[in-house]
């Protein structure tokens, strides 16, 4: 299994987070669609994991894609891990932050901006810093 950065029990991050940051950072949930605070979201800062605070994402990289969930064109070089997930029958790539290991959302190579990335991401999962 691999070594993060900030490792916490399970204990841990269930008095740390939320019971929603919970279902959706440690055990792989997703949000309803439309239902998120970021969603619709587009003040300037940053996006950080809400589990472990580490930047993530910058502002001027999310865009409406009509999705339901934030959705950004590349994440901060680094940051971000990417593993194959075949759960549902379907073969996706996952994201999870590179710094606690939290599941942040999935990312596919459909966006409309120059990159091709659309970082589907679950407000659950991420922070807003001005």
């Amino acid at each position: 299994m691999k070594k993060y950065t900030i490792e916490k029990s399970e204990a841990e991050w269930k008095e740390k987070l939320s019971d929603e940051q919970y279902r959706v950072l440690r055990e792989k949930g997703t949000e309803a669609p439309h239902t998120g605070g970021y969603n619709l979201h587009f003040e300037e800062g940053e996006y950080k994991c809400a589990a472990c605070h580490t930047k993530l994402f910058e502002s001027d990289a999310k865009f409406e894609s009509g999705c339901g969930w934030p959705s950004f064109d590349e994440a901060i070089e680094g940051k971000v891990e990417y593993v194959q997930d075949k759960t549902f029958g379907m073969i996706r790539t996952e994201i999870l932050c590179a710094n606690c290991g939290s599941h942040l959302g999935h990312v596919f190579d459909d966006g409309p901006t120059e990159t091709g990335q659309r970082y589907c991401v679950n407000s659950a999962s991420i922070e807003f810093n001005k």
